[in-house]
């Protein structure tokens, strides 16, 4: 049996630890986690736990929550005897004689298929990209980012109206059938892991408050999968009524047309309709200042917004790269 430690901080591994702590008996057992230490959250910033510390706590598992990873956690990650570490969404660094602790290395799961998308945005990335599929890889950890070896993928697809939460969720389950093929050849020496291309490789960046903007001089579609992209967060804001306006879904229609960018054109049943420099970007969803996040028809009945309001455009920082990027003040993960 696979003695695993288990190294994350994001909701996003629940599904992943349920199948370890019930499907998988007799072929693996967690034995400790490591997570990030309790942070404020909200508008009250009240000092909480994450869900992965939660869900250790209830099963009784030893949590361990440094601030920094350095030998102090090296001993007492060997002081658990791991065959594996598994890895994701923690939020640290590990330096390599921590990845070499246990006697089988540290793996790590990330949500993208690659050596696409390597960094700290890939679910999001991915979206705005207009990629029709990502998925989840299972590499071996090294000291380059997201660079090791992999050792299988599991594909998911993304549909038109899939936000960054939707996508998570499917990226969430998506370990599982992941894992249940992988870990068994690992356990029995059997697993091979392939080298990536790094001809291939791209780079994506944490994500900051300030990439929420909207370029209408952008088609339609490149619009409305940045809306999408970017929900919940930091989510794509317009200026309307001398209000800031939250924007929680899109799609694009009339893929030849023409009109004034950034014009409010009309609204439909299904939504606010704007003019880009290529198609018609239909805003579904939209949240004015303390209100909630509702469908278009019922936004304007509060919020009219009449045809030939314009809308303002903003240059879209760019999102994805050759290189990786330097981080940003204000950034964060999903």
């Amino acid at each position: 049996m696979l003695r695993i430690v288990f190294m994350g901080s994001d909701a996003i591994a629940l599904p992943a630890l349920n199948w370890l702590v019930t499907e998988a008996r007799g072929l693996a057992e967690v034995v400790a986690v490591f997570t990030q230490p309790d942070r404020a959250v909200g508008r009250g910033q009240k000092i909480q736990p994450n869900e992965i510390k939660l869900w250790a706590e209830a099963r009784q598992l030893p949590v361990l929550q440094p601030a920094k990873v350095g030998a102090e956690e090296r001993g007492q990650l060997a002081s658990f005897a791991p065959d594996l570490t598994l890895v994701m969404a923690y939020g640290h660094l590990l330096k390599q004689e921590m990845i070499d602790t246990p006697r089988l290395g540290t793996l790590n799961l990330h949500t993208s298929i690659l050596p696409k998308y390597r960094g700290a945005s890939p679910i999001q990335t991915a979206i705005t990209c207009g990629e029709k599929e990502t998925g989840v890889t299972l590499m071996r950890m090294v000291l380059k980012l997201d660079a090791g070896p992999v050792a299988d993928v599991e594909r998911v697809p993304i549909g038109p109206l899939d936000t960054a939460a939707t996508v998570e969720a499917k990226l969430a389950q998506a370990c599982v059938p992941l894992l249940s093929r992988a870990l068994p050849a690992i356990g029995a020496g059997a697993q091979t892991f392939t080298p990536q291309n790094e001809v291939d490789a791209t780079f994506c960046r944490r994500l900051d408050k300030n990439d929420g903007v909207l370029d209408f001089d952008a088609p339609a579609p490149v619009l409305a999968a940045r809306v999408n992209g970017l929900m919940p967060w930091p989510a794509c804001t317009v200026w309307i009524n001398g209000q800031t306006v939250k924007l929680g879904l899109a799609d694009s229609l009339n893929a030849d047309a023409t009109a004034a960018r950034g014009e409010v054109l009309a609204s439909d049943a299904a939504g606010l309709l704007v003019g880009t420099a290529l198609g018609t970007l239909r805003l579904r969803l939209l949240q004015r200042p303390g209100g909630r996040m509702l469908p278009a028809s019922d936004f304007v009945r509060g919020f009219p917004v009449a045809a030939g309001t314009r809308l303002v455009s903003q240059p879209m920082p760019p999102l994805v790269g050759r290189e990786p990027f330097p981080r940003l003040k204000n950034s964060k993960t999903l």
